[in-house]
């Protein structure tokens, strides 16, 4: 295993680990036995876990410009961010059924949905497969329909091939999305797009599972500027 992986698998558990203690400190704050209903504990949580993990943690991984990093790195925490989750709950839901070959979840206030290399690409090329494109279709639907989140997209490969190439080559996967979702009517100026090549391995590039997982579009989902202003001023209607 790779220091590389090494470091990245160190980081997620320290976000895990603080996430979850920081959320227990909380809840478990409340009068034994008085149960909560999901919006006191989406409250609850964004105003310890969000605004603690998302301050500190986030940052730091914000400088790596990971899609966690991204996520957390927008969290509002608070009543705000329990209304910006909620938000996020609807929209997650309806990627799930629009891209069922991708991993959607939650995280913190915002979205991360991850895609296999194989599923969206042939082997070595950038051009989307056409399968793929009708999942990238609706996709763009449900972020047209919600204009108030911005999206980082992120190519990454596995350490096969030359250091050069593997850059070049996520760099042209995430171009690739990005291109496809503006040409279905997603503004520019929502969308960041990365490559990374090898150097944020989720797995354990000696083992061919572990290149397959590392083979990947990561996309970020999260809450804007102005989403986040009027979450926080009260003005953010919660439906």
């Amino acid at each position: 295993m790779n220091d590389s992986f090494k470091s990245v698998s160190t980081k997620s558990m320290a976000v895990l680990l603080t996430a979850g203690i920081l959320s227990g400190n909380v809840l478990t704050g409340c009068k034994s036995g008085q149960s909560m209903n999901k919006t006191q504990k989406g409250a609850a949580v964004g105003a310890g876990g969000g605004a603690v993990v998302g301050g500190i943690i986030g940052k730091k991984y914000a400088k790596g410009n990971t899609a966690l990093g991204a996520i957390l790195g927008a969290t509002v925490g608070g009543a705000a961010g329990a209304i910006i989750g909620r938000r996020m709950d609807k929209q997650a839901e309806e990627m799930k059924r629009q891209m069922p070959n991708a991993t959607v979840e939650r995280v913190g206030e915002g979205i991360k949905i991850t895609f296999g290399s194989d599923i969206l690409f042939d082997v070595d090329s950038y051009q989307l497969k056409p399968e793929t494109k009708r999942q990238l279709t609706e996709f763009a639907q449900t972020l047209n329909k919600y204009e108030d989140t911005d999206i980082r997209i992120e190519g990454h490969a596995d350490a096969t091939g030359s250091d050069d190439h593997n850059l070049k080559l996520s760099r042209e996967r995430a171009n690739a999305v990005a291109s496809y979702l503006e040409a279905q009517g997603v503004k520019t100026s929502r969308i960041d797009e990365k490559g990374y090549g090898e150097a944020q391995p989720v797995a354990d590039n000696s083992s061919e599972s572990g290149r397959r997982q590392n083979r990947r579009v990561d996309i970020a989902v999260f809450a804007n500027k102005q989403m986040q202003r009027d979450a926080k001023e009260g003005k953010l209607g919660d439906d």
